[in-house]
């Protein structure tokens, strides 16, 4: 399973800024979970959102409402909206896949949050 994101860069504070993740190799995608983590400088890897089957999803309560996790089974993608983005926002975002004991991570994305 390969994951490969795309979509980060610079926004200014209050922008948005949309992550993608595409998935390939051995995997159904609409039946693993998904997911976003992050991690910024000198700190742990953090949950941001998920979503698995029949597209259930959870968010981290620090991006609740602003960030929004979406996937399209007939591309093997899995989006990340992220509104309202907050300098605190910043981190190099990984995507991740999850089916049992398998786990998958992507190379990761830079978001800087900056004006």
């Amino acid at each position: 399973v390969q994951l490969v994101e795309s979509g980060g860069g610079l926004v200014q504070p209050g922008g948005s800024l949309t992550l993608s993740c595409a998935a390939s190799g051995s995997i159904i995608f609409s039946i693993w979970t998904m997911g976003w983590y992050r991690q910024a400088p000198g700190k742990q890897r953090e949950l941001v959102a998920t979503i698995g089957r029949s597209a259930t999803t959870h968010y981290a309560d620090s991006v609740k409402g602003r960030f929004t996790i979406s996937g399209d089974n007939a591309k093997n993608t899995v989006y990340l909206q992220m509104n309202s983005l907050k300098p605190e926002d910043a981190a190099v975002y990984y995507c991740n896949a999850v089916f049992g004991p398998r786990i998958y991570w992507g190379q990761g994305t830079q978001v800087t949050v900056s004006s």
